[in-house]
């Protein structure tokens, strides 16, 4: 028997929890599990990486924390300043067949922002993401720097406080990197709160506060980015960083 997930609001800041909880989540495709009793406690402030090997579950689990997946078995619960106000931003997002302007504005109507406050909201996100010289230009033709930071402000369109980020970086020349990664960190010093997937450890070292590893469906560590850099807990952790393959 299956007991529906749930995402718990508490009934005041006094009782609201100060993590993002994940606890026993279980999800089963083809009888095969994706995600295996994941149990971790995330800070409800900065940025938390979730790391691991390909097919570990890591962005199966960002839908699940976004309401986009209902898993079998498990529970959520978020701090009460998150309940309702999660964003995500997919390793290869979708853009509109319309310009940079065209995509935030569609955002913005999406987001209910009333329509007198839209054109200062717009040209906030443009001036965030560093996109104002390419307000006019079609969204799918941008570089695929250009597009990440896209994508990144138009999730801010509603105020998120959770963003969830699927490797933003990925397939990105350096320079595209760090101006994604200044991005973030503007983003997290502004008070969202940011949960990272990506398998560049180093990365994670410049931008996170915390990780959690995870492995086949499991999370096997939620430890400080130096401590699990230099003295991962688990087997699992060691045998990534040295380079080993995970089966």
């Amino acid at each position: 028997m299956t007991k529906r997930p749930q995402i718990i609001a508490f009934p005041s800041p006094a009782t609201a929890p100060s993590a993002l909880r994940i606890e026993g989540v279980h999800l089963r495709r083809a009888d095969v599990p994706v995600l295996d009793g994941v149990s971790l406690s995330l800070q409800a402030t900065g940025i938390s990486g979730l790391i691991g090997p390909n097919g570990a579950g890591k962005s199966v689990l960002l839908r699940v924390i976004a309401g986009l997946i209902e898993p079998d078995l498990g529970e959520i619960t978020l701090p009460l300043p998150m309940r309702g106000r999660i964003g995500l931003v997919a390793q290869r997002p979708v853009l509109l067949r319309r310009s940079v302007r065209g995509n935030l504005n569609h955002a913005l109507r999406l987001a209910r922002v009333p329509r007198h406050q839209r054109a200062d909201r717009l040209q906030e996100l443009l001036t965030l993401g560093h996109l104002e010289t390419l307000a006019d230009r079609p969204a799918r033709q941008v570089s695929g720097g250009e597009a990440q930071r896209l994508a990144i402000v138009r999730a801010l369109a509603a105020h998120p406080a959770l963003l969830l980020l699927d490797e933003p970086t990925a397939h990105l020349d350096p320079r595209a990197v760090q101006a994604v990664e200044k991005l973030i960190t503007e983003i997290a010093l502004a008070g969202t709160k940011i949960l990272l997937v990506t398998h560049d450890t180093g990365q994670l070292s410049r931008l996170a506060r915390e990780v959690a590893f995870m492995h086949r469906g499991r999370a096997h560590e939620v430890t400080p980015m130096p401590a699990f850099l230099h003295r991962p807990q688990s087997a699992e952790a060691r045998a990534y960083l040295d380079g080993s393959i995970l089966l």
